[in-house]
């Protein structure tokens, strides 16, 4: 970047840094005093509201895609024993049942407090005794129960009933026992109290206040809780993750003793059946001195086993689809197909029964902890409603298919029972009985096997996560964070005074900054004058240096950038906008100032529709420059010299016209103008204002240059604009604004908070003091 380019973005930055210090340092009491009250109000928030701690834990759950033996055997099982996720496990982790049942645990639905100045103490390790409730379940709202315990016999005291430990005694609040608190480790400086809710109350508290987060990389599962208490959030975050263990260990034993009761009935179904067809077939030998069976015997018994062995695994099949198209046509859910699906083959049927039984767990687990109309609950419903037609329209399918092969079956077993009649008579009863028992016995053996699976994994359940870190908590606060506050509160001092500053200054229609008149015009602004809070219409006396003396000094200098005193131009024209910005008080202190150079000036008072020099200067002339354009007088008698200063000569107004505008563009004002020229070194006119009359228009082509005044927080911006428009049409020539009337910003004394470019300024009283910093409006 150029050397150039560097000062000039400098510069810039400069600028706005000035601009910004310019604008709002005026108020700095204003932003000291709301700082004090903001950082006060924090203090006092930190003080009242509650410190919450945060504890965290990391289990890791069980990577069954690895295929241990455990989630081999119980694949069978449990169809969702591989379709685990770390989103579904989170969600549960949150349920409110599980929470319900630590409070429980824990006791949590007594809370303990000690008495503060200005917000309560929590007292969970404080505290020398807890309760436990014998029924929680049954507790109701209790607000406030102060309490004292004697260490000398043990006992607790409530008014004046006073209660043993370790026994459950009848109280107002219910039937509740006192006992030692395991966390008790300092004492209560204040007295004690405690609160009791009901656990369903107490449980979502908790809850709102748990965070469980994981990685989509791995199975490890955060587990974070915000509470008032750091031991309590560790305590809380322990007990969760081992009522989840509980939790899925009793959900694994349920489903292992349901299959097992259910293959227990079925073996010994069976098994009776065994021994039925073994008595018949020992009553039968006996009683027809049957011998073994022959070798044809023997094949067609082999080949009718093989048959009989299919059609018994179609009629299973047809039992097990009629049981499954039973419980999808069910009301109920169909999460408890897992005995009935033992049979199935059909590897496309099991994959979506599968995929049914996962979609409705997770939906059964979420419905614990999100409401129905929840997205996720929305779409799991959908995708079951539309898997349950396609599974009843696979079953059909394979149901049509299981009786056409039944029939191939008993076409094959009618041919195999017309070789039977070859066979001698008592043969074929035995064979008949054989074929029976062989049947029943490959069935018993499948559910033996099946069972003994079933006990393996009933006595092998394990927990389903493995605790990564147990809780810790961090013993500073995570909230209300003291930094951030005070930081919150200073940050709100500064935005509140500075937003008001601005949004005031943005819907105000005045002229309040330099910067304004600069961005509305194009004209020079080559002066500033204060307010003068003195009613004194000469601002400017010999032997008296003041501020505003100063300012009009250097207008007096500034003239000479418009091109007056050179070259013989000495016509100086002073309006405004509107009637009231001060423009008689300039041209009178501007004239003034010129003549206190030694300089002979003239002042004409030509605002014929409200002349107000007169009054300012305390004289009363009968004729003025009115009668000299009437032709009743010659410029010798309206020429006075004023009090103010033996340089300082007027022309008054004279008698007020009924035409002003008509008259001021009679031919002997330019002959007026010419004359004063020849022996005056300045004539300064005060006109009418421009925005209400023609006088100004008329009056500037005959003069050198034209002062605009602009009064500070009194002049509308529209005017301003509309000068800009308007001056390309009927010109004032060569314009220079004044800002008149500047009134001191905020808190700012002396000075008035604008700087001029010179070493010293003056104040009111004329003192003389060193300046500090040059600033715009």
């Amino acid at each position: 970047m150029q050397p150039g380019i560097q000062k000039k973005k400098a510069k810039q930055e400069k600028n706005i840094l000035s601009d910004i210090l310019f604008k709002y340092l005026p108020y700095w009491p204003v932003f000291v005093i709301l700082i004090a009250i903001t950082v006060f109000g924090a203090w006092f928030y930190l003080r009242v509201t509650p410190k919450m701690y945060e504890a965290s834990a990391s289990i890791m759950l069980k990577d069954e895609d690895k295929g241990t033996g455990e989630s081999t055997m119980r694949q069978d099982l449990d169809p969702l024993s591989e379709k685990k996720t770390v989103e579904n496990e989170a969600e549960v982790l949150k349920s409110k049942t599980l929470m319900k049942a630590v409070v429980k645990n824990l006791h949590l639905y007594a809370s303990f407090f000690e008495e503060g100045e200005m917000s309560p103490k929590p007292a969970y390790i404080s505290s020398p005794v807890t309760l436990e409730a014998a029924e929680p379940d049954l507790l109701k709202k209790v607000e406030k129960v102060s309490f004292s315990f004697s260490e000398r016999d043990s006992q607790v005291v409530i008014g004046s009933k006073r209660y043993p430990l370790n026994e459950f005694v009848t109280t107002p609040f219910g039937k509740i026992k006192f006992v030692r608190n395991a966390q008790f480790s300092t004492q209560a400086e204040s007295p004690l109290y405690f609160t009791i809710v009901n656990p369903r109350v107490a449980a979502p508290s908790y809850s709102s206040r748990l965070d469980v987060g994981s990685s989509r990389t791995s199975t490890i599962v955060t587990l974070s809780l915000k509470d008032g208490v750091p031991e309590r959030a560790e305590d809380v975050l322990d007990e969760l993750i081992a009522e989840y263990n509980k939790a899925s260990i009793n959900d694994a034993k349920r489903l292992a003793s349901s299959t097992l009761n259910f293959l227990t009935g079925r073996l010994q179904a069976v098994k009776d059946e065994l021994s039925e067809i073994e008595n018949k077939e020992k009553t039968y030998k006996s009683s027809k001195d049957a011998v073994d069976l022959s070798t044809q015997g023997v094949n067609y018994l082999k080949s009718v086993n093989e048959t009989d062995t299919k059609l018994s695994e179609a009629d299973v099949q047809l039992a097990v689809l009629g049981e499954v198209e039973k419980h999808l046509k069910s009301a109920e859910n169909s999460t408890n197909m897992n005995a009935s699906t033992l049979g199935l083959k059909d590897p496309s049927l099991t994959d979506m029964l599968n995929k049914l039984t996962e979609k409705e767990l997770n939906y059964e687990r979420l419905k614990k902890t999100t409401g129905e109309l929840n997205p996720i609950m929305t779409s799991l419903r959908g995708e079951i409603n539309k898997l349950k037609p396609a599974i009843l329209d696979n079953i059909k399918s394979q149901r049509t298919s299981l009786e056409a092969s039944k029939l191939n079956l008993h076409s094959s077993n009618n041919t195999l029972s017309s070789m039977l009649q070859t066979i001698p008579q008592k043969e074929q009863e035995l064979i008949e009985i054989r074929r029976e028992h062989e049947i029943k016995s490959k069935i018993y053996d499948f559910l033996l096997q099946k069972k003994e699976a079933t006990e393996l994994v009933l006595q092998g359940v394990t927990n389903e996560s493995r605790v990564v870190d147990k809780a810790q908590s961090n013993y500073l606060p995570v909230s209300p964070k003291a930094g951030i506050m005070y930081m919150m509160a200073v940050v709100c001092a500064l935005i509140l005074p500075v937003g008001f500053i601005a949004i005031k200054g943005m819907f105000s229609r005045k002229i309040t900054f330099r910067a304004e008149i600069e961005n509305l015009t194009s004209f020079p602004i080559i002066g500033e004058v204060a307010f003068d809070k003195s009613k004194d219409p000469l601002v400017i006396k010999e032997g008296k240096r003041t501020f505003i003396a100063e300012q009009f000094r250097r207008i007096r200098t500034s003239l000479a950038y418009l091109g007056v005193s050179h070259a013989g131009k000495k016509r100086v024209l002073i309006t405004s906008s509107l009637s009231g910005e001060g423009k008689s008080f300039v041209a009178l202190n501007l004239a003034l100032s010129l003549a206190m150079t030694g300089k002979k000036v003239v002042l004409l008072e030509l605002d014929l529709a409200n002349p107000s020099l007169s009054k300012k200067l305390e004289v009363d002339y009968e004729q003025g420059v009115s009668n000299y354009l009437m032709g009743e007088c010659e410029p010798e008698d309206v020429i006075k010299r004023t009090p103010a200063n033996n340089n300082l000569f007027f022309l008054p107004c004279g008698t007020l016209p009924d035409n002003p505008s008509e008259l001021i563009m009679n031919e002997r004002l330019k002959e007026l103008l010419d004359y004063l020229e020849e022996i005056f070194d300045h004539v300064v006119i005060d006109s009418a204002p421009a925005s209400l009359l023609s006088d100004a228009y008329v009056l500037s082509p005959m003069c050198h240059a034209t002062l605009y005044v602009v009064k500070h927080k009194f002049t509308p911006k529209v005017y301003l604009e509309r000068l800009e428009q308007e001056n390309s049409v009927n010109q004032l020539m060569n314009v220079g604004i004044i800002f008149n009337g500047i009134k001191s910003r905020g808190f700012s004394r002396n000075g008035y908070g604008y700087g001029y470019g010179y070493g010293y300024i003056h104040d009111n009283n004329g003192k003389r003091k060193k300046r500090k910093e040059n600033k715009r409006a």
